[in-house]
Order: C-alpha cells, then structure tokens, then sequence
C-alpha cells in the first residue's frame, strides 16, 4: 500500500479537548489500515518526564510492539551505556541510534562511530575561556561521549553560537534539548544516523513511526512515514509532527501503541 501521508492529520487543531476525551470519538493515533514496520523512540523528554522519570506504562507499551513483532529502535541525544542499558531491560531488538546520530550499535555488538567528540570537547573548552561562567565540563554523560560534547542546558546558547561562529569551530552545530546543549558535527543528526540504520535493515522511512519531544527530533520526523509528538514537546516539534499527543511524555505510549496493535 502506499505510505501514509504526513503532516495531515493533529489532534489538537482537529477537535477540542473535551472531543478527545469522549470515547465514542477516539482521537486517529495513525492512519486507518496503516501499521509502522518499525518504531523509533527517543528517550528524554519521551520516554520519561522532565524529571527523568521513566513512565513504566511506556515500558510496557514498548514491550508490546517488540512482542508483535515491530521491533523498537532508541533514538536518542544520549550516550550509549545508557541507551544500552534502556535496551536491555525493556527487552527491545532494533539497533541503536546514540548522540543524535554519532553512534550506531547494532544487536551484534557492532559500532558504528560517525564522528569523533574531541573536537567538540576542545571547542567548549576553548568556548568557556572565552565566556566566563561556562562549565566547560558539561552534562555528567560527557564522561561516557564518542562523538559530541554537552554543555549544561541553562548556559547562554546564543553566546556560545556567537563565540563559536568566529572561531576555527564554526562549522560545529550547537543544538538546545531540554536536557543538554550539544556540540557536534554538521553530519550528525538523528535523522541521518536512522536512515543508516533502516538502509542497513532494508526498510523504507514510509514504514517508520517515530516519537519525540525536542528540536533534535525534528530531522527523525522530516525522514519516517509518521510522526508523534508527546505531549509537552516544543512547540515547533508538536507543530510538524503527524499527530500531536495529548497526553504528556511516557504517558503517550499506550493508547499510541494500542491504537497500532488494532490496525490491520
């Protein structure tokens, strides 16, 4: 069949509040007939709360789609060894998309590295010589980072972009999540790190579903055949996305995933 259209369908321009919640006018999670081959996920902000919670009620979602057979791709800003360790005790079976697309890890053990993070990690440094009151040591995952470098999410982004544009770094790109402030290559971003993925498992993007809440979601959902923005995203991401959820973070998952699991 063809695949779905994108950008068609949101909730919240659609119906009011009260319609959402009336159960005799379920809100359309994914396009009638149309069930994803894939679904990729990122984790902060999606999967947990702003608080860094994990909904088990996503945990449980998450394990129904690999138990159906739709494997789960992790999407993610963060590092591996935690990505891996999500991977693991949810029971998933896609690869791995670590560091906005730096780092591939594929369930052979194999890693792909896109980039390397020392040069990210000297250009913060280098950045907070030049602006006092930058922590040049960043977010407590950079102990564990191979291909960016985080600063704290509170630092003053646009003095870093200006401090950057003028210096031999100015190529990097600096992206604010709610979470972290990332420094990296021009070739990184999720969207290219999972088109790899799904050219090495011989699926089209058409196929893919993805979740996300943050400005480095929003190449993942330029690239899949239909996209979720849970609820509390940033507003640009809920603005592009398929369906914008109602309901916040991990909390989307379930009804998200039941309404998959009943499509034919």
């Amino acid at each position: 069949m063809n695949p779905p259209p994108k950008h068609v369908f949101k909730p919240h321009d659609a119906r009011t509040p009260k319609e959402e919640a009336n159960p005799l006018n379920p809100m359309q999670w994914v396009p009638e007939g149309w069930r994803p081959k894939l679904v990729a996920v990122d984790i902060d902000g999606t999967l947990t709360d702003a608080n860094k919670r994990l909904h088990v009620g996503a945990v449980e979602a998450l394990r129904a789609l690999e138990a159906a057979g739709i494997p789960v791709v992790i999407c993610t800003g963060n590092t591996r060894p935690i990505a891996y360790g999500l991977w693991r005790f949810i029971g998933l079976s896609g690869p791995l998309v670590c560091e906005n697309g730096g780092v591939l890890w594929y369930p052979n053990g194999e890693v792909v590295l896109r980039a390397q993070g020392s040069e990210a990690e000297e250009a913060c440094r280098w950045v907070a010589e030049q602006l006092p009151g930058i922590d040049a040591d960043g977010i407590a995952t950079n102990r564990w980072r191979e291909s960016e470098w985080c600063l704290k999410t509170g630092e003053d982004m646009e003095a870093i972009q200006a401090a950057l544009s003028d210096s031999r770094w100015s190529h990097l790109t600096v992206l604010r999540t709610g979470f972290a402030i990332h420094v990296m290559d021009p070739c990184l971003s999720k969207g290219q790190g999972l088109a790899e993925v799904l050219d090495r498992l011989d699926l089209s993007p058409d196929d893919v579903l993805a979740v996300g809440d943050a400005p480095n979601d929003l190449s993942m959902f330029e690239l899949v055949g239909w996209s979720i923005a849970v609820g509390g995203a940033f507003p640009e991401v809920a603005a592009v996305a398929s369906v914008a959820s109602p309901e916040p973070h991990g909390a989307t998952f379930p009804p998200l995933v039941e309404a998959i699991l009943a499509s034919e």
